[in-house]
């Protein structure tokens, strides 16, 4: 692939662990951060057809495998950071941005609505793919529209409606359509108690969550009607370790790497747990985790 002309950085066999919250993972044959938007549709027309192509914001809801990730990884974290507002109620947000400093902007702007994303520890791009949520709200309530880029590097708009989305779940038109913004819709903060609350959830997640360990935020779905934690402290796992990978003691729907821990310890961990919860409360649970590379 030429390189000429494009105004990004790629790196070869670059290792993933730094890019991870977990702090695990292989490295990837190429990394690039391209330089802009424009820079990054470029990159992709470029792109040969057959290539694997993983897109990475903070990287906290993914598990890179040891053996790394053979093709490229698209880092978009720094780069499509853009906040502006549109009107009274609309916010135009790009793929790589923090959700709390979405959550905390919006609400400095007088909005209500959107200060469940200060309690998503990732870039607004990976929410928009898994419909991420924090205490009752998810991404999708508030999504009018969004940017998509494709393999030959277009970008073009599709209404939310274009989507099927569900609980921790995006279904898109077709395949190989990657975030790259959203048009969302908030509603006026009536009572001017938007910031209060988030400082309020702030809170509660320290004093409830690993906050400061390394870990990728909340594991499991919550299956109906239960929540993931309740059934795998249930089932006696809260403390239980593989290798360096750890079930969160202070909230059992996280794992957390102790500081050494390797990917294979923590997909370890993670079956451990689905095997006995499943023969404790006879319950499946699914992974919010997205795992994705090779062993070593």
């Amino acid at each position: 692939m030429s390189l000429s002309h494009l105004r990004g950085e790629l790196r070869i066999n670059e290792p993933l662990m730094r890019y991870t919250s977990w702090r695990v993972g292989g490295p990837s044959d190429r990394y690039y951060k391209p330089a802009d938007g424009e820079d990054l549709s470029e990159f992709l027309h470029r792109l040969p057809e057959q290539e694997s192509i993983l897109w990475m914001g903070l990287g906290s809801n993914l598990l890179i495998r040891d053996g790394g990730f053979r093709g490229t990884t698209v880092s978009v974290h720094g780069v499509l950071d853009q906040i502006t507002r549109r009107d009274g109620t609309r916010v135009f947000v790009e793929a790589g941005v923090h959700c709390a400093r979405l959550a905390k902007l919006v609400a400095s702007w007088g909005l209500a609505g959107g200060e469940f994303f200060a309690g998503i520890p990732g870039t607004l791009g990976g929410a928009l793919a898994m419909n991420a949520g924090a205490w009752g709200g998810e991404t999708w309530a508030v999504v009018e529209s969004v940017q998509v880029i494709d393999r030959s590097g277009a970008v073009r708009s599709l209404p939310a409606s274009a989507f099927e989305t569900g609980y921790r779940s995006v279904i898109a038109p077709e395949p190989n359509l990657w975030f790259v913004a959203a048009e969302l819709s908030f509603a006026p903060d009536a009572d001017g108690k938007a910031p209060e609350r988030i400082r309020q959830m702030i809170a509660e997640r320290k004093a409830s969550q690993p906050v400061g360990k390394p870990s990728c935020g909340s594991v499991f779905r919550n299956p109906e009607g239960d929540h993931a934690a309740r059934l795998i402290e249930a089932a006696g796992l809260k403390g239980r370790r593989i290798g360096d990978a750890e079930v969160s003691t202070k909230h059992a729907n996280f794992i957390i790497n102790r500081g050494h821990a390797r990917a294979a310890d923590i997909e370890s961990l993670i079956t451990l747990v689905r095997n006995t919860v499943r023969r404790e409360a006879n319950v499946d649970l699914i992974p919010e985790v997205r795992v994705v590379g090779e062993p070593a």
